[in-house]
């Protein structure tokens, strides 16, 4: 086909009537980056698991056995940069003078992307002008470990990779009043975020637990997806 076919089947694949198009562009390529409506993130899922499939119970062995403090959780992390904070142990709530057998050590676990969206197939012009939809879910489980064990900030940043244009932190807190174990679902839609963006940093962080054994807090489907809806 030629470019101008290849533009227009681009125009009626995507209903971009009014989005900006220039020729120049190599519209095959872009048809074959299909960069609307698919996940922008690799590797959304390190645990194997599915936000369809109740996250599962923790394993406690029937007489615990304090092992190695251990702060990261088991999974497959290729795609993410991850990094480890642990945290000082809370004695705040013990009186003066008090012997304690043991307290809970608590880190958070951080894991990171950056998307190139002109890498994914986008253009500058469709950024700028028109500025899609960019989409963002994550699901994290209800571990009841603390009532603060999930933190998500996401940034859309210029070409020079450090130069912020739009973000959005979750920080929630958990109610720990009832037992409930299920995933929990974070989402957000950047729309008329301006000019100029070319990267999305996607950073999201979860909290663990380690007395006598580990009890990490998982999660599962993340995404960032640019839909193409001019943003209002």
């Amino acid at each position: 086909m030629s470019v101008a076919e290849w533009k227009k089947r681009c125009e009626a694949e995507w209903s971009l009537q009014g989005a900006p198009m220039p020729d120049s562009l190599d519209w095959k390529s872009v048809y074959d980056a299909k960069p609307f409506g698919r996940n922008l993130l690799r590797n959304p899922a390190p645990h194997g698991l599915s936000k369809d499939i109740p996250p599962p119970e923790p394993d406690l062995p029937e007489v615990p056995t304090r092992g190695p403090p251990r702060f990261q959780p088991d999974g497959d992390f290729s795609s993410w940069t991850t990094s480890t904070e642990v945290l000082p142990y809370d004695t705040s709530g013990i009186p003066t003078g008090v012997a304690v057998c043991g307290l809970p050590q608590y880190s958070w676990f951080s894991m990171e992307q950056v998307v190139d969206l002109k890498a994914e197939g986008l253009w500058e012009e469709l950024l700028d002008d028109f500025q899609p939809e960019i989409v963002i879910q994550d699901w994290y489980e209800e571990s009841q470990l603390h009532e603060s064990i999930y933190q998500l900030h996401v940034k859309l940043l210029g070409a020079d990779k450090s130069t912020m244009i739009s973000e959005h932190t979750v920080n929630p807190t958990e109610d720990l009043s009832t037992y409930s174990h299920t995933w929990k679902e974070v989402s957000h839609v950047f729309s008329g975020y301006g000019p100029g963006v070319r990267f999305i940093h996607f950073q999201h962080r979860l909290k663990n637990k380690f007395m006598m054994e580990f009890y990490p807090t998982l999660f599962t489907g993340s995404s960032v997806m640019v839909r193409p809806t001019k943003s209002t």
